[in-house]
């Protein structure tokens, strides 16, 4: 047992849990108690709309904000919360980048650098760009456990290629990318590069500074955070160059029947009335995280995938996917018996698993496999879960012989 279990029970903040044994948190994490009241508060006693209200609610409320966007910006290091975007999800921060951004400056003959493991959020908005440009689309193989090959990276990329995008922590393998020496790969031929930090954030620190790259996303929804908001970090040198996403009010500086003029970033891509009481959610899931810590948090999930891997690799019919450092993240295989009847039997017993291709069909085709099943921790889980777990699998492989 980690020293973040022994030293709280996690668990009871957590309303949504309880003796159930979540392993789907890299789909959506549960919300604590913190963040459940923040929002009921934010929809209750403290709502108004934000940025137009002259009256003291709304300005109480813009500035509540505006005091997410800074922590926002504190959280992941950016230098600015004038770099913080708010989105719908990282899907519509990488949307965003690939429309404002890439569509704008690249051209035809240009490339655009994948990976095999991405999530197709990070594939499709690129295929898309790439279609309208005329730009061409290269992947970077994976090495033999499930990591992104940098090496290979290093060696296929050209002058040519404009814009990288790879996934901090994969969704499926829970393979962690050196970042860092990605970005110095994408910058060493002139490239930009976009981080899909979804899974990296609920349980690595990061720091835009030192990670150096031009473009990170992630969902508040698998921070403990509620659904329908996200967050897009950029370059104030980029945003400055690049045009709306979408129009409405807000992101205007004036507007005639003749021509609009556009405000400034981040407020010239936030469209409409936002989602003022998911970004309160979002900073209320801050709070709950950084008061326990990240390094505890994910040295507490990486324990707890080491045992799961351990029991799991002395079944003989189980294959497991990814590396043995996995952040938080196991996906494996049961001989002979597909991923949805694993899910459906361990659902049985109280313990809930994501089966399927996991949005990953590209590397569901690399591992040779329809789907997986895939077992994902968060910070409340413990060592029951991976004991249900186990003895579920125990239960399916009787099943089934």
């Amino acid at each position: 047992m980690t020293d973040l279990a022994q030293g709280l029970r996690l668990r009871d903040d957590f309303p949504g849990v309880g003796d159930w044994h979540y392993l789907d948190s890299a789909a959506t994490a549960q919300k604590p108690q913190a963040v459940i009241d923040a929002i009921a508060r934010a929809y209750g006693a403290d709502y108004a709309t934000v940025h137009r209200g002259v009256y003291e609610r709304s300005a109480n409320m813009t500035l509540a904000y505006e005091a997410a966007r800074r922590k926002v910006a504190q959280f992941i290091g950016a230098a600015s919360d004038a770099e913080i975007i708010y989105v719908r999800g990282a899907t519509e921060g990488i949307n965003l980048a690939a429309h404002s951004w890439a569509s704008t400056q690249l051209k035809a003959g240009d490339r655009i650098l994948l990976s095999t493991l991405e999530h197709h959020s990070n594939i499709v908005p690129w295929q898309i760009v790439a279609e309208q440009v005329g730009a061409q689309i290269d992947v970077v193989p994976l090495t033999q456990d499930g990591c992104i090959d940098l090496d290979a990276m290093a060696a296929m990329i050209t002058s040519a290629h404009k814009m990288v995008a790879l996934a901090h922590v994969s969704n499926v393998l829970g393979s962690v990318l050196d970042c860092r020496r990605a970005a110095d790969i994408a910058h060493g031929v002139g490239a930009k590069i976009l981080i899909d930090g979804c899974q990296a954030v609920p349980r690595i620190a990061v720091d835009m500074a030192a990670l150096d790259c031009d473009f990170y996303v992630f969902s508040a929804h698998k921070l403990y955070g509620p659904t329908g908001i996200g967050v897009l970090w950029a370059r104030q040198e980029l945003l400055e160059m690049m045009p709306p996403y979408q129009g409405g009010g807000s992101m205007i500086d004036k507007v005639t029947f003749e021509k609009t003029s556009y405000a400034p970033a981040p407020t010239r891509f936030e469209a409409g009335t936002p989602h003022i009481t998911g970004v309160v959610g979002l900073s209320a899931a801050i709070d709950y995280v950084q008061a326990i810590g990240l390094d505890a948090i994910h040295a507490h999930e990486c324990a707890l995938v080491a045992k799961a891997r351990s029991a799991l690799e002395d079944l003989n019919s189980v294959r497991l996917f990814g590396p043995d450092t996995s952040a938080g993240i196991l996906s494996f295989e049961l001989q002979g018996v597909h991923p949805h009847d694993v899910g459906t039997i361990l659902d049985e017993g109280g313990v809930a698993i994501r089966a399927g291709h996991h949005c990953a069909q590209p590397l569901m085709n690399h591992l040779g496999v329809d789907a997986t099943a895939r077992a994902s921790f968060g910070l409340y889980s413990d060592d029951s879960d991976v004991d249900a777990l186990v003895q579920g699998l125990a239960r399916v492989r009787k099943i089934f012989g």
